[in-house]
């Protein structure tokens, strides 16, 4: 997530303790826990990670090390210094191209978030994050699979649906889909007249409506009536009174909000926040643990895990490629597409 992706936050926590000198904690979590930015949204990640350690029995091996603004160097010095085996952060973009910069040596670590400028990782940073781009090739790969060769994108003119609408265009086009027909979306008089009138011109047999929140319904009012797909993003700030406007439309979502009665999520909390992007950060923080326990004794040969936010699977790039669940909303209420419990 690039800062602006997550949630604003409260006021920070309060001082936090400094590490343990003992080794018996070999797995440290690093999140701006002291930012006024980004507290709340560290403060979701460390609670289910803390969850996902105490349902494993694992919680003595962990510890947390809280920062500011620009103390993430700083932080992972210290987690290195006090033995951790592997260290799982930084949160932010910044944070991280900040640590990528620094001249440090450390142990396996988890990044929470990526690079998107080509900035190059050292070389035992592997990455884990909830990017809409994964989203958008589910969605592409799904949509080939049941037969569409057209596809119109609808785009607002905002950095993370370009890159969601970008990444659903190269995967379609991967899979071998028709060039997609693409339109920028501006909500204006004769931008929405524009808009329509280009969409009655171009055939579809899908559309991908990449708009964040109440925008949706505006532009499904204007779409042709086919398969519509949309990020997961406009359920960010959608309320009850305006969730029945995403009647009909799919999405890719985390299995912990698709299907959070999956027995594999009986053992951990289902703690709700005030909003879906924290729910989102605490499923985050519960496969992270999982995944960093995993990379305890040595990055492994080979990772695949069935997790809170998709399945998971190490790849040759040092990403941890994620697969969401995919979804639709019926009545208000988002469920399972192909209606798996």
């Amino acid at each position: 997530m690039p800062a602006a992706d997550l949630p604003a936050a409260a006021a920070p926590d309060a001082a936090l303790p400094a590490a343990p000198s003992s080794r018996s904690a070999d797995i440290a979590l690093v999140l701006p826990l002291a930012s006024p930015d980004y507290a709340r949204a560290a403060a979701a990640v460390r609670d289910g990670f803390l969850d996902a350690a105490d349902a494993a029995g694992a919680r003595p091996r962990v510890v947390v090390i809280g920062h500011g603004a620009g103390e993430v160097v700083a932080a992972f010095t210290q987690a290195r210094d006090a033995g951790a085996q592997v260290i799982v952060g930084p949160l932010v973009r910044d944070d991280l191209k900040a640590l990528a910069g620094a001249d440090i040596s450390l142990p396996p670590t988890i990044a929470l978030n990526q690079l998107d400028d080509g900035t190059p990782l050292p070389p035992l940073i592997y990455t884990l994050a909830l990017a809409v781009e994964s989203d958008a090739r589910v969605i592409a790969r799904r949509a080939r699979t049941d037969g569409a060769i057209n596809a119109s994108v609808i785009e607002a003119d905002t950095p993370l649906m370009k890159r969601f609408a970008g990444a659903f265009t190269a995967q379609w086009l991967l899979d071998g889909g028709n060039p997609p027909h693409r339109f920028s979306f501006a909500a204006t008089p004769d931008g929405l007249t524009k808009l329509r009138r280009d969409l009655a011109d171009v055939p579809a047999d899908v559309v991908v409506i990449a708009v964040e929140g109440s925008d949706l319904s505006l532009v499904k009012s204007f779409a042709p009536h086919v398969t519509t797909y949309a990020s997961a993003q406009i359920n960010r700030s959608a309320t009850l009174g305006t969730m029945r406007d995403l009647d009909d439309t799919r999405v890719v979502d985390l299995p912990w909000l698709v299907t959070p009665d999956l027995p594999a999520f009986a053992r951990l909390p289902h703690k709700r926040y005030s909003s879906v992007a924290l729910d989102r950060l605490y499923a985050l923080g519960l496969d992270a643990f999982r995944v960093a326990d995993a990379f305890r004794g040595g990055v492994p040969s080979h990772f695949e895990l069935d997790g809170a936010t998709g399945h998971l699977e190490l790849d040759e790039g040092r990403q941890i490629a994620r697969e969401g669940a995919l979804a639709v909303f019926r009545e208000g209420v988002m469920v399972p597409l192909d209606g798996k419990p």
